[in-house]
């Protein structure tokens, strides 16, 4: 589904190397071994003092990476009423408000951001529409479709805005999770076929869920690796409506930490 995306990108396949990294690639104006190594995969600009790579058709593999991760990030980091939702339209929200500070500043992608914010209005009017009915109690659920449609949306935005790098700076929560899951998503140790949070009947209180595996020692139950499970195992049992909550707090949190480290802290990074 990525591959109509790759074949729509017409920009630059080259990044800019983090200023404290660049005397891997080069010194005193001479490729260093590293940077020599390296131009046999991707091409060292010299002219720039080793500041710029260009990946060439790796570049496209990273996009095509990028547009994965969007979509299944929010597809595993699901399974409460509002969550799925909630948090794309906070990353949409980001977005969205970062389109508009590069517009204000009329950066040179100012046409870029401008075609992202175009659709990041509709993208935020329909996300607040189906809020309204997938918060607790959702009477509609939104399943893998929205995951797919919502992820896809930032990548397509990412990918043709020319921000994907600060578009990963909003999807802090979903890095995360799915750092944590490696071990189950690779089958390092046991993975049910679902890992939501259980639900208790006698308390109406969420609770993490567990796998059961075997060992030779005996029995042994592991709590499943999500960020839904490790909140719940912080803060105890919680509701479903206040689990959600302290979940899109979060994403809230790491959406301004994202823009405060893109517009601040990125700048001792870059030129």
């Amino acid at each position: 589904a990525s591959l109509p995306l790759l074949c729509c990108y017409e920009g630059s396949r080259s990044v800019v190397v983090p200023i404290p990294l660049r005397f891997l690639l080069m010194i005193d104006g001479e490729l260093t071994t590293f940077g020599k190594l390296l131009c046999y995969f991707v091409v060292v600009d010299t002219n720039a003092d080793g500041s710029i790579i260009n990946l060439g058709v790796f570049y496209l593999v990273y996009m095509g990476l990028l547009a994965v991760f969007c979509t299944n990030a929010i597809n595993i980091y699901a399974g409460i009423n509002g969550l799925e939702v909630g948090q794309s339209y906070i990353i949409g929200c980001a977005v969205l408000f970062h389109n508009l500070v590069e517009i204000q500043c009329d950066s040179l992608s100012r046409e870029n951001h401008v075609f992202s914010a175009m659709i990041m209005f509709s993208f935020l009017g329909v996300t607040l529409a189906l809020l309204r009915h997938n918060w607790f109690p959702a009477s509609v659920f939104v399943g893998d479709t929205y995951c797919y449609f919502s992820g896809m949306t930032f990548a397509v935005v990412g990918i043709l805005g020319h921000f994907s790098k600060t578009l990963l700076l909003f999807f802090i929560p979903q890095l995360l999770n799915f750092l944590y899951s490696i071990p189950q998503l690779f089958k390092l140790v046991p993975c049910p076929k679902h890992r939501l949070p259980k639900y208790n009947a006698k308390t109406g209180r969420m609770e993490p869920s567990t796998t059961t595996t075997t060992t030779p020692e005996g029995t042994k139950e592991r709590v499943n690796m999500t960020l839904i499970n490790a909140c719940l195992q912080i803060f105890g049992p919680l509701s479903e409506e206040v689990l959600c909550v302290v979940l899109l707090t979060f994403q809230i949190i790491c959406c301004i930490l994202g823009l405060y480290f893109r517009y601040n802290v990125a700048q001792l990074i870059f030129d």
